[in-house]
């Protein structure tokens, strides 16, 4: 007689069927993750309820797989893709306001899915940053309009703990958009007619000029090939963004752009949901995920100069100066404990490296010589015929230099969870690996000191608000092995990654010179700086006083010099984000767990050219 299945097995069993049903699909697989929620076109990922099944939990789970069904049924990637604003705080809002319009189909047409709707928005918004709005500047517009926009689609009330954000804005958003926000439940069945209608609301909201076109403008972002519809829906999933955390309008950009950056409608859909997986993501307080644009790069203005307002702030610190000794021990041993699994694969790749490398350093010989050192192999030809000459041997010149790795990881608040894990045992492995192989490998890492600007905002506002003030943020670089150190000294210092609180915010550019300029100072014939990242440069400090695209234009800025002056050279690897946009030679990986694999591959690529990359003509 079969063993029955547990209540968690019929449950899962249950909802999968549910899905396939409400979403119109024969083949959808759902899966259970205690990370973040995502999905794509074929295959879902909800949160998994506990042992005793609680019925929030249970709620929530079904909320966010009614949510992808719905998404599947009702969404359209491609339209919403040519219809979308550029990036920035309008698009974010646009994505908002269709993501409250497919859901809204399914809530109004079906009250048990209104009720797993409310439970997985009531904790979607428990972790977004208008939980922690107190003024009008704080509320994250994407999350507050969407909210709106849901309420009048549905008539489900704001969540308690987002109601004093979403009031800070309310009369200002129904003052100038409400008659147009009244109209958009008699669109609710068309995609396209709806699109067009939030596109006017934006322009009612100034988020858009009212002489932008919207095909012009829509097709421009489109053509990102890593920007997916979805990638926006994602943003719709506003309000699954935000609760990654984001701190402002700027905020609900997107973590979703942090999703697949595939091409068509599968893709954007990757995106999107990997940017819902963001939406759930750590529910700590400090979870504000940042926006990540992704823009369609065009030529710099000549006139573009980045600057800090204050650089007084800034830091460079060592691990053991951000924790002690007691407590890197155990945020190492549980990064050890979380990874076991990982760090199998991840060594036995690093081997291959290991016997690569190992290979090109190998001492060879060239035989049967008119001079040079005593062949012993020909001793005995040496004593039976002593008039025979090519009995020497002389050592080729190996061609491997002498050689030094950065290893340079985004800290941000984005890389919680999994991708910052396996991000710290990849680089302690090739670390250990390439130190057996005598290349010295430096690990540093970048963030910000706080969220939203921290004391050069603090400054900034008490100087009365000066315009285009550059960079508004504290940096935070942390060396966690240097150079010259051992593996087995800064071992634990890896463990620091797993600290609570200390991923934030991520300016690139400037991390990606000071680590430059690092490896510039060594004595290695060769350098190479791999950096690992997640999306492109966020700061909703910055990015809410200079233009949208002020820290990606130094980003690129910055990555153009090194890659055509610089003796160094230069790799990227990103993490569900498309970074070939930015980096001459890169990589996307669309799950974390490629990471090691795909660093070790790079690696011994760089190795087997045994030369730098040509450098671009400037």
């Amino acid at each position: 007689m079969s063993k029955p299945d547990s209540p968690v097995e019929d449950f899962r069993h249950a909802l999968a069927a549910t899905l396939r049903a409400m979403g119109h699909v024969d083949e959808f697989e759902l899966s259970y993750t205690a990370d973040k929620p995502s999905s794509s076109a074929s295959a879902a990922r909800v949160p998994q309820p506990p042992r005793g099944m609680p019925a929030r939990e249970v709620a929530e789970a079904r909320g966010w797989a009614d949510s992808f069904a719905l998404k599947r049924r009702y969404h359209d990637a491609a339209a919403h893709m040519s219809a979308q604003p550029a990036a920035g705080a309008a698009r974010d809002v646009f994505n908002a306001v269709e993501l409250a319009r497919y859901e809204a189909i399914g809530a109004n047409g079906m009250p048990g899915t209104a009720q797993n709707l409310d439970a997985m928005v009531t904790a979607r918004t428990r972790v977004d940053a208008i939980t922690r709005a107190r003024d009008f500047d704080e509320v994250p517009l994407a999350t507050a309009v969407g909210l709106i926009v849901r309420e009048r689609l549905t008539g489900a009330a704001v969540p308690e703990q987002a109601r004093t954000g979403v009031d800070l804005v309310r009369d200002w958003v129904e003052e100038r958009a409400g008659a147009r926000l009244d109209d958009l439940s008699a669109l609710l069945d068309d995609q396209q007619a709806f699109g067009r209608l939030a596109r006017n609301v934006l322009r009612d909201l100034e988020l858009e000029g009212p002489e932008e076109d919207e095909e012009t403008e829509s097709t421009e972002p489109d053509q990102d090939e890593g920007e997916d519809p979805d990638q926006d829906d994602g943003d719709e999933g506003e309000d699954e963004d935000n609760p990654a955390g984001q701190d402002s309008a700027l905020d609900t950009r997107t973590e979703d752009s942090d999703g697949e950056p595939q091409e068509g409608e599968q893709d954007a859909e990757m995106d999107f949901d990997d940017l819902s997986e963001a939406e759930m993501g750590d529910e700590a307080d400090e979870g504000m995920q940042p926006f990540r644009p992704n823009m369609q790069w065009t030529d710099l203005p000549s006139t573009f100069d980045y600057h800090a307002y204050t650089q007084e702030f800034d830091e460079v610190l060592g691990a053991d100066e951000l924790c002690d000794a007691e407590e890197l021990t155990r945020l190492r041993s549980y990064l050890d404990q979380q990874l076991t699994s990982l760090q199998g694969v991840v060594a036995k790749l690093a081997n291959k490296l290991q016997r690569k490398l190992m290979a090109q350093q190998n001492r060879a010989w060239d035989f049967d010589q008119e001079e040079g050192l005593l062949d012993a192999a020909r001793l005995a030809r040496i004593i039976t015929n002593p008039t025979q000459s090519l009995s020497y041997k002389v050592e080729r010149d190996t061609n491997f230099r002498d050689t030094v790795v950065t290893l340079l990881i985004d800290n941000s608040g984005s890389m919680r969870g999994r991708p910052i894990s396996i991000a710290a045992i990849c680089a302690d492995i090739l670390a250990r690996t390439l130190e057996r192989c005598g290349v010295k490998t430096e690990i540093l890492g970048f963030t910000t000191r706080a969220w939203k600007g921290g004391s050069s905002r603090e400054k900034w506002l008490k100087e009365d608000r000066p315009e285009q003030p550059g960079r508004l943020n504290d940096l935070r670089h942390i060396v966690y092995k240097t150079a010259d150190a051992p593996w087995r000294r800064a071992r634990k210092n890896l463990g620091l990654m797993m600290r609570e609180g200390l991923l934030k915010e991520n300016i690139d550019g400037e991390a990606l010179l000071w680590a430059h300029n690092r490896l510039i100072g060594r004595p290695e014939d060769r350098r190479i700086l791999m950096v690992i990242s997640d999306g492109a440069p966020v700061d909703d400090s910055t990015l809410s006083v200079n233009s949208g695209n002020y820290l990606e234009m130094h980003l690129r800025q910055v990555i153009d010099w090194i890659e055509t002056r610089s003796p160094v050279e230069l790799i990227a690897i990103g993490i569900g984000h498309d970074v070939t946009r930015y980096y001459e030679r890169a990589v996307t990986i669309m799950d974390a767990e490629q990471l090691g694999g795909t660093m070790v591959e790079q690696l011994a690529q760089l190795f087997e050219d045994q030369g730098p990359l040509r450098k671009r003509a400037a």
